[in-house]
């Protein structure tokens, strides 16, 4: 029996708004209007999804040179290397580098602002082991310590995986900015999204439905790691 051989199939942003006032029982063409609407409405539903956990296909890594002092990190202080799409920050470590071929990580140990608060002096020199995200709308990194003069330089870096922001919808040609996974959630999403401007009656089965495809999406994204079972063993009393 013959197949595709293609494993390409994918929804530009005008097939998704399709199909998701296909599924609210709004038929016919769409106005200019409605079309904006729908793209105001998906870019809203990627805003819901940072919201929603770690996504896997947007975690990335950043790599920020360590500077002598400095406290805090961010793209306003190097827009060459730290990354303007930062939701939150998922692991940190500092490399230091001096040897290529055997670089020696050192991991940093997450925060909160409570704890960052009650530093004493934050900005005392030495090997950072701690971090704190401070997560406005331009997210910054505080290290501490802040590196010392034996720990910065072109050979020691602070790096770091961070999740990324979901791009915005943008032209109606483009693809939208997710795994083939979440395509069944992103227009069951939007649907239900448009159902609450059009069709009201259909609000909750669609967020049904909605809800469905999200939750199968989000355990589909986790992963999966080696599992090993060791027998129990007993002695005397049983214990």
């Amino acid at each position: 029996m013959a197949t595709s051989g293609t494993t390409s199939f994918d929804l530009n942003i005008d097939d998704i708004i399709e199909e998701a006032f296909e599924r609210t029982s709004v038929r016919g063409s769409r106005t200019g209007y409605q079309l904006k609407s729908a793209r105001r409405s998906l870019n809203i539903l990627f805003s819901e999804w940072g919201n929603r956990g770690v996504h896997l296909w947007k975690v990335k890594s950043a790599t920020i040179p360590l500077v002598q002092g400095q406290d805090e990190y961010n793209y306003a202080n190097d827009n060459a290397n730290f990354p303007q799409d930062i939701n939150d920050v998922l692991e940190a470590y500092v490399r230091n580098n001096t040897t290529p071929t055997a670089p020696v990580d050192t991991t940093l140990t997450k925060i909160d602002r409570s704890d960052y608060a009650a530093l004493p002096n934050k900005l005392s020199q030495g090997t950072p082991s701690q971090y704190y995200v401070d997560r406005q709308t331009a997210p910054s990194i505080y290290l501490y310590q802040t590196a010392g003069s034996s720990f910065s330089g072109s050979n020691y870096q602070l790096k770091f995986y961070y999740i990324a922001r979901i791009e915005d919808a943008g032209a109606y040609t483009n693809t939208a900015d997710i795994t083939y996974r979440f395509i069944p959630c992103m227009t069951a999403g939007l649907a239900y999204y448009l159902s609450m401007k059009y069709s009201p009656e259909l609000i909750q089965p669609l967020k049904l439905v909605y809800e469905d495809e999200l939750q199968r999406a989000l355990q589909e994204d986790g992963q999966r790691t080696s599992l090993y079972i060791s027998p129990q063993t007993f002695y005397g009393d049983g214990v």
